[in-house]
């Protein structure tokens, strides 16, 4: 019922978006004397704000065209390689004769965002590494007859992945996957499979919630389980491909995201009004592109996201040692082949240090050879892995330890 009512809102205000959408292009429009006026561009400007804060922003495209490899800009092709139900594997392909480059599976979060949120970590790694990032497909898409998917799937998805790509492989893993991803790498550790990580990158992600309980991880901690399943898992409804599987929808996620700082999401469209008004097209552009992005949401399996709060955040399973996935006890002690690192944001208010360099006390087998930290001041959760600290700062560290670790 709470996604009909959602579907219904939103086609109410048809007709507003029409109007604001009229509004913005004839007071834009460089034959309309007003256009040219104060008066005008303020007229344009409140239309858009109208017509952007009542749209359904969809999947936006990577748009990684190009990348520069050795001081040549290369042309890079965005291919498929694996696919399942729920997730694809993107490869950003450069041409024959690249010179050979680390291999890197970059496992984007599924915490309602599209994995074109990692478009600046893809964009960044490409010109030194042979890319693949997991993107990861919005669960109303997917067909009732797909099957259920949940963390075990998930954890499934990412091993399944490492052996395709083969045992020269290095997973990063920003936010949310660390867990799932660790999961993986220790089974099949523990498995001693043929093919295993040659790296394993965790960032900003939470392993140990409770070293440093953010406001998200006490909202988990606080509520039984039920209370989620009632308040936040609904059905999709009839008319879209993926009919009758229970999610946790997109628009839900996105409310929760803008009420964590809401003073400054508002701040942030008052700005973009004054750019407007002011002609500072280049700062107006700056916002969009952000905001594109930001507002763009998928829905998630009920199963793996019920599954998720309960196994990390209310039984902290990983770090208790009393994780277990279809019947396998997760063993991060385990793991001997993979060289492992961490990296933390000083001002993370998601996973908030501490909850990620958790992982090497975890990780208990590996020797000092095969550990690397990196805590970054003054950045928060989403400069971790986004923007130029993580150009300037952290991408040299993480290209630094995983060139130590490549092989032919």
């Amino acid at each position: 019922m709470l996604y009909h009512l959602y579907d219904m809102q939103h086609a109410a205000m048809r007709p507003m978006r029409f109007w604001a959408e009229a509004a913005q292009q004839t007071f834009q429009n460089p034959l309309m004397p007003l256009s040219y006026t104060k008066l005008g561009r303020a007229v344009a400007a409140g239309a858009e704000l109208l017509e952007r804060t009542t749209r359904r922003f969809g999947k936006p495209a990577f748009g990684l065209g190009e990348t520069v490899v050795d001081g040549q800009t290369v042309p890079v092709t965005e291919r498929f390689v694996w696919q399942s139900p729920f997730c694809n594997l993107l490869n950003f392909a450069k041409p024959e004769g690249t010179p050979r480059q680390p291999r890197v599976l970059l496992v984007a979060p599924m915490s309602g965002h599209h994995a074109t949120l990692l478009r600046g970590t893809a964009e960044a790694l490409m010109r030194d590494h042979d890319v693949f990032i997991t993107d990861w497909i919005d669960a109303r898409l997917v067909p009732l007859s797909a099957g259920r998917f949940d963390l075990d799937d998930y954890i499934d998805t990412v091993a399944a992945m490492i052996r395709f790509l083969g045992p020269n492989t290095h997973v990063i893993a920003v936010c949310q996957p660390a867990v799932p991803v660790m999961a993986a790498v220790s089974l099949m550790a523990a498995a001693d499979e043929p093919v295993q990580a040659r790296t394993m990158t965790l960032m900003g992600g939470p392993i140990d919630p409770m070293a440093n309980p953010t406001v998200p991880v006490k909202l988990a901690v606080e509520h039984p389980l039920s209370w989620f399943e009632r308040s936040v898992i609904t059905t999709v409804p009839v008319y879209y491909p993926g009919a009758f599987r229970r999610v946790y929808p997109g628009f839900i996620q996105l409310s929760g995201f803008m009420s964590m700082n809401l003073d400054r999401h508002i701040n942030e469209h008052v700005g973009l009004f004054r750019h407007l008004v002011r002609g500072d097209g280049d700062s107006a552009e700056q916002h969009r592109r952000f905001y594109d992005e930001y507002l763009s949401v998928m829905d998630l399996s009920a199963d793996f996201y019920l599954q998720t709060i309960e196994t990390v955040f209310q039984k902290h399973a990983l770090p208790n040692g009393t994780m277990v996935s279809r019947g396998r006890k997760v063993e991060p002690a385990a793991v001997r082949k993979t060289a492992v690192m961490t990296v933390e944001g000083e001002l993370d208010d998601i996973s908030a240090p501490g909850q990620t360099i958790a992982a090497h006390r975890l990780c208990s087998s590996l020797p000092d050879g095969m550990r690397k930290t990196h805590f970054q001041q003054g950045v928060g959760h989403y400069g971790i892995f986004n923007g130029r600290r993580w150009r300037e700062s952290i991408l040299p560290e993480v290209r630094s330890f995983i060139r130590s670790h490549d092989s032919e």
